[in-house]
């Protein structure tokens, strides 16, 4: 399943969210890595949905 991201440039760093799936949320120094933890960050929201029965 595919889910539209927002990727956001900081001072510092990148942020990105999931509007989709609350809570979904990373933070990194590259897109690549923000976009990296990111994914890890829905595969992980989406296991406690499953969990939950959701």
């Amino acid at each position: 399943m595919r889910y539209a991201t927002v990727i956001e440039k900081a001072t510092n760093n990148y942020s990105a969210y999931v509007r989709d799936l609350p809570g979904s949320v990373a933070t990194g120094d590259t897109i690549e890595e923000v976009e990296r933890l990111l994914k890890e960050a829905i595969e992980f929201h989406i296991e406690g949905l499953e969990i939950e029965g959701s």
